[in-house]
């Protein structure tokens, strides 16, 4: 059984204002994803829709949260529950950067068969030259 360092974990590239750190990789045994982000004031994550469940840990901070027709303000200390085939998205508000834990019940959950993007782009290191 692997014991993780958290501050070992590899970063991605993702998107600007937006960082990830991927915890679990399949080096681990494992068939899920586990990763810890960080997203500034004003960055965060375009509507998209996931083929599974996603799970969102928000740790700190504070977002604007659109799941399907509803948007909240979503503080820390809450978690968002996401069902395969919502749509989703967030941004960041306020003057402080969001600390968030995130989880998939699969590895590789941004590829093109997992994730169908309805507004913006994929992440940058989603995509395949």
């Amino acid at each position: 059984m692997p014991i993780i360092n958290n501050q070992d974990a590899p970063e991605l590239p993702w998107r600007p204002g937006y960082r990830k750190w991927d915890i679990t990789l399949a080096e681990h045994g494992v068939t899920s994803t586990l990763s810890i982000n960080t997203a500034e004031p004003g960055a965060g994550a375009p509507l998209h829709t996931h083929e599974m469940d996603e799970l969102i840990m928000i740790m700190e901070g504070e977002m604007e949260v659109r799941i399907n027709e509803e948007v909240h303000i979503v503080t820390k200390d809450h978690t968002l529950v996401i069902p395969p085939g919502a749509e989703h998205g967030f941004k960041v508000i306020g003057d402080k950067t969001a600390k968030l834990l995130v989880f998939f019940p699969t590895l590789d959950p941004y590829s093109p068969e997992h994730t169908n993007y309805l507004e913006g782009s994929a992440p940058s290191s989603t995509i395949k030259p």
